[in-house]
């Protein structure tokens, strides 16, 4: 953990892409299933939330091609064409059952860059470590040819256990390609992967953690709480986290929140963010779903938690450790 002024950008590895220290993720663009696309936001404010970001200093989406059944990335490409500015894309290939050779990897990402409308994407990622028909090694390959290839410019993986996580980064190595990032749920209310051995991989192997639902799809914007009459929508209402219970274990936590971010004239969520960015090599990607949203997601960049918040944070949410 460490603390102090944080980078302006992080270069997920030798000769890759730079990113922003802060994303934006895209799962509800679009996604009408979990989210509620087209009921309460539509296409209009989450174009007004790609541009915010960028107005805000964050140029980093991450989007895959499940999200929306490829929604997602369709509205991106539509926004991208929109901006001259520099964007990193990241998007991710789903490894279904039918897809068991290296042309389905080729295929599925042409599909990708069609409906974002660009010739390459700085990163691509393995969503899910279902290898049981391709195997690693095939599709570890299939995306170093990519990399050859020039569609991708950095390899990453997501959800990979510490373990995967080193077979994947050892087969690219081979090819001559470092495995950029891992994405992982991460934040103050999901540590696990300080314990399980994720953290510790990614720092020796130089791999930077993209962190997804960095606060907990909303249970740390203090949005909801034992006083609120905020309620959640979609699937998250059967949550046993928004439960009265739920909200109960995490009072303590909230309070603690609030009271820093009133040290620093900021917002729960902000500290939230800004912790994980203070990690080292953590780029959280919170969802922001309107122009509001991005600039709330924007207020963790251009400053930084002490060593005392970092301490006290880390200490209240040691339960979530396990």
């Amino acid at each position: 953990m460490t603390s102090g002024t944080l980078p302006q950008t992080i270069q997920l590895c030798p000769d890759g892409p730079s990113f922003s220290p802060l994303g934006i993720g895209t799962w509800a663009w679009g996604d009408s299933f979990f989210w509620s696309y087209g009921k309460d936001y539509d296409e209009d404010q989450l174009q007004a939330a790609f541009h915010a970001a960028l107005d805000a200093g964050i140029t980093f989406f991450d989007t895959a091609e499940i999200y929306g059944f490829g929604e997602s990335e369709r509205l991106l490409g539509r926004f991208l064409k929109q901006t001259g500015q520099p964007v990193a894309i990241a998007t991710k290939y789903f490894p279904l059952p039918w897809r068991f050779t290296t042309d389905a990897v080729t295929e599925t990402l042409k599909a990708s860059l069609n409906r974002l409308q660009v010739d390459s994407v700085a990163l691509y990622q393995v969503h899910w470590p279902f290898d049981w028909f391709m195997g690693q090694e095939t599709l570890m390959n299939a995306l170093a040819d990519e990399v050859v290839q020039g569609r991708i410019q950095a390899v990453g993986v997501s959800n990979y256990s510490a373990e995967q996580m080193q077979q994947a980064h050892d087969l690219l190595h081979q090819r001559g390609i470092h495995l950029a990032v891992n994405q992982v749920k991460y934040s103050l209310l999901s540590r696990q992967m300080e314990t399980n051995g994720v953290v510790k991989a990614a720092q020796d192997m130089g791999i930077t953690l993209l962190a997804h639902s960095p606060l907990d799809q909303g249970l740390l914007t203090g949005k909801y709480s034992l006083e609120s009459e905020a309620k959640p929508s979609g699937a998250r209402q059967f949550s046993p986290k928004f439960s009265r219970s739920g909200l109960q274990k995490l009072a303590p936590v909230l309070d603690c929140l609030q009271a820093i971010a009133r040290k620093h004239n900021r917002t729960p969520a902000q500290v939230s963010l800004n912790w994980l960015m203070n990690q080292g090599r953590v780029i959280p990607i919170p969802g922001a779903k309107n122009a509001d949203q991005a600039r709330q997601n924007a207020g963790a960049l251009g400053w930084s938690l002490d060593e005392e918040d970092l301490q006290t944070l880390d200490t209240v949410t040691e339960p979530w450790k396990s």
